[in-house]
């Protein structure tokens, strides 16, 4: 966003993971009310046929409706120190703020004993990894799973293929120390893609290939070798966001006569009402660790957790607000 890989208007107030305590409700808001502990994901218009089939996350309207900048009437919501409009409703939210204003379509309730700190990754990344696995790939007990970058989202994935009870879970990166902690999280190999061919390798480990791999990455020739990896039949979920004209080249042979499929998956394919909560609950049981991904910033060093992620020094930055 900072790059404008994807235009916005600018300028806008951003936030795309928030969590909090609900301060006020509108008049027909029945879905959550004053002092409920909230996490803020997605909107989505609730009226396309993705969203009345039950991937709201392939909504229709999904980019209007998360990045316009505005509400659905082109009203906002937010004003300057000098009484200006300010573009908004980055991700319906623009979390980076005191209060946060939200549609009850993107507001979702949570048990009030969880840390509420935490949760706010749950909303977009830490649900794409997990959701992946466990909503869109299905990955079944004693399968195997191949996680192309270890950042929030393949960790996520990772913790997510050992609950499905995935039996082999291969860890890609370059990062050694995310490749460490990977281990701790539930993967049973790592391998640094600087040393060597990375698809001999899982093959070493589980031949012909893995069953299920994702890519988090959104590099190209990261996903080439993610699909080359696969066994026959294989399954490669797409996750990462690549810059918009980006194309993919590929063997078709190797997909046809392998049986192989590419998907993409946008936000796990979850309903977070359900999902949100399930991880929750996977997480207070001490199934599914993502407090171990997670680093606290206060609001003036926003600019060192943006570092620290690039240079790979943190998985998932939280930015704590004043209260």
């Amino acid at each position: 966003m900072r790059d404008q890989i994807y235009p916005l208007p600018l300028p806008i107030v951003l936030g795309h993971e928030g969590a909090g305590i609900v301060e006020a409700v509108g008049a027909h808001v029945k879905k959550v009310k004053p002092g409920d502990h909230v996490v803020l994901t997605f909107l989505s218009c609730g009226s396309c046929r993705p969203c009345q089939t039950g991937v709201a996350a392939a909504c229709e309207r999904f980019n209007d409706l998360n990045f316009a900048g505005c509400r659905q009437d082109g009203s906002h919501a937010i004003t300057d120190a000098h009484g200006h409009l300010m573009q908004d409703r980055f991700f319906a939210q623009s979390s980076f703020g005191t209060y946060a204003l939200a549609h009850e379509r993107n507001t979702v309730k949570v048990r009030s004993d969880a840390p509420l700190e935490y949760l706010g990754p749950l909303g977009c990344g830490i649900q794409t990894g997990a959701g992946t696995v466990l909503n869109a790939l299905k990955v079944e007990a004693g399968a195997s799973f191949a996680a192309f970058g270890s950042g929030a989202v393949g960790l996520s994935a990772i913790m997510a293929a050992r609950v499905a009870g995935a039996t082999t879970i291969i860890a890609i990166d370059v990062v050694p120390s995310r490749l460490e902690l990977a281990l701790g999280l539930g993967a049973t190999h790592v391998i640094d893609s600087r040393t060597g061919d990375v698809v001999e390798q899982i093959r070493e480990i589980c031949p012909p290939g893995v069953d299920y791999a994702i890519d988090s990455t959104a590099r190209t020739d990261v996903i080439t070798t993610a699909i080359a990896a696969l066994r026959p039949r294989g399954t490669c979920a797409l996750v990462g966001a690549a810059r918009p004209g980006v194309e993919l080249v590929t063997d078709l042979n190797d997909l046809m006569q392998q049986g192989k499929i590419i998907r993409g998956v946008v936000e796990g394919d979850s309903v977070p009402d359900l999902f949100i909560p399930n991880l929750i609950d996977l997480f207070m049981q001490g199934r599914f660790p993502f407090d171990k991904l997670v680093q606290f910033y206060d609001l003036e060093d926003i600019n060192q957790a943006a570092e620290h992620s690039e240079r790979g020094l943190t998985i998932k930055p939280i930015i704590r607000l004043p209260s």
